[in-house]
């Protein structure tokens, strides 16, 4: 697995333990904080622009629009593998194309692919951060995505399925 598909592979991981967090407190019956809930529907939303901008397509969301746990579900399903089977089957070529866009603040770009695809796992850890910080500041237990804890998973898992001697 290459750096890239690694970072892709992580990527769904530290979403998916953010949603399970999230659901943890909603199940308890427990309000997940607006904040929260702002902070994680812009990861999203940032990861379905930036598919959409590689596959030339029209901007699917808002950059800063707001969900419900529900519609950050399915916006997860929607974008997260979908993202990482971008940076799984992207040859050198696709890597190194020149994406033209336009950011929420009008100002006109062109970033090659490999850069994009890294910026989208790099800008929602930052915002992960945030969530977690966060859901501490009100009072609930913060959740782990960081990638070392990713690759420890990772490296157990594989460990595991070693069949002994």
């Amino acid at each position: 697995m290459n750096t890239l598909e690694k970072l892709g592979a992580f990527n769904v991981w530290a979403n998916e333990t953010v949603l399970q967090r999230l659901d943890e407190i909603a199940a308890s019956g427990q309000e997940i904080p607006t904040v929260v809930l702002r902070l994680f529907s812009h990861v999203l939303n940032a990861q379905a622009i930036w598919i959409s901008r590689i596959g030339g397509q029209p901007q699917p969301v808002k950059v800063w629009q707001e969900h419900d746990l529900p519609t950050i579900h399915r916006l997860h399903e929607q974008t997260s593998e979908a993202l990482h089977q971008l940076m799984v089957h992207a040859d050198e070529t696709e890597l190194q194309r020149l994406i033209s866009y336009t950011n929420s603040l009008g100002n006109s770009y062109d970033s090659m692919v490999h850069d994009i695809l890294t910026h989208a796992v790099v800008h929602a850890s930052y915002h992960r951060a945030q969530v977690a910080t966060r859901l501490r500041d009100h009072g609930f237990g913060p959740v782990n995505s960081d990638f070392i804890t990713y690759c420890r998973e990772l490296s157990a898992a594989a460990q595991a399925a070693v069949p002994s001697l």
